[in-house]
């Protein structure tokens, strides 16, 4: 059974939690949100602003002297490999190479180092293409889960069957993505309606959150799911089963010489 090469720390495994708690929070306020009869309701801005501030938080409790140096200069050297595929790749059809490279080290770092990857990878390729903008903190909040929950897939399975639940995790992580990216903008794509307004699919605050739901699934079929999502799918997994293995041996390779002597979240012992 393989392990990942950075372990987490208790305290640090709740800091993740708790942020992602947050995060969704923040993703999901559309359908949390409840007012009576037609009372205005304005979006949370609050939440836009406390985002960045979330993700500081966690990736300076994650990196405080819990990752040895070595494995520090993997994660700017995937950082900056994972920047320049999405520069290359991103905004055709869906094609995005940046989550295959990403689901494959959470799988062998860990959940604590997918989630810092998927992080300064975006905001690196957000500075390359100069996409910064107030998407850019939900982006590298998805993105951190798709990295952690590679890294929290069952250890156990190896092999073909490791290549197979990879390839599955990417079409779910595509589709989850965009789903969940939707649901940021949402809202502000088509505007705040009030209750009772008929045929449209925008956001009718104090409707039941099954009607809300209804329209939120639509508006995502309508934009994404047959187009972004699925070609992301595709990519994913296409490149999950012809370079997987590959890759994967080649990480596993740099996590053996990257001796990690402590656990994400706890101080290092350094000779």
């Amino acid at each position: 059974m393989s392990r990942p090469a950075v372990a987490l720390a208790p305290r640090t495994a709740l800091v993740l939690g708790v942020a992602s708690l947050a995060g969704l929070m923040m993703l999901a306020w559309p359908l949390l949100v409840r007012v009576p009869g037609h009372a205005r309701v304005d979006p949370p801005f609050l939440f836009l602003v406390l985002l960045p501030v979330v993700i500081a938080v966690v990736l300076a409790e994650v990196g405080e002297g819990g990752m040895d140096p070595r494995v520090l200069a993997v994660l700017g050297v995937l950082s900056a490999v994972n920047a320049l595929l999405r520069g290359l790749s991103a905004g055709v059809a869906g094609v995005e190479l940046v989550f295959f490279l990403l689901i494959l080290a959470g799988r062998v770092f860990g959940p604590g180092f997918g989630f810092v990857l998927g992080c300064t990878s975006l905001f690196a390729s957000a500075l390359m293409t100069a996409g910064v903008g107030p998407w850019l903190p939900f982006q590298m909040l998805v993105s951190a889960w798709v990295g952690m929950g590679a890294g929290l897939l069952p250890r156990r399975v190896t092999g073909r069957a490791e290549i197979a639940m990879l390839v599955a995790y990417g079409v779910v992580a595509a589709y989850a993505f965009g789903l969940l990216m939707n649901l940021s903008t949402w809202p502000f794509a088509l505007g705040i309606d009030v209750p009772g307004h008929e045929g449209s699919l925008a956001f009718v605050p104090g409707d039941p959150l099954l009607d809300n739901l209804q329209r939120f699934g639509v508006y995502t079929l309508l934009t994404s799911t047959g187009s972004w999502d699925t070609g992301r799918a595709i990519t994913n997994s296409a490149a999950i089963m012809v370079l997987g293995p590959a890759v994967l041996t080649t990480l596993r390779r740099a996590a053996r010489r990257a001796t990690v002597t402590g656990t994400v979240g706890e101080p290092v012992d350094t000779p």
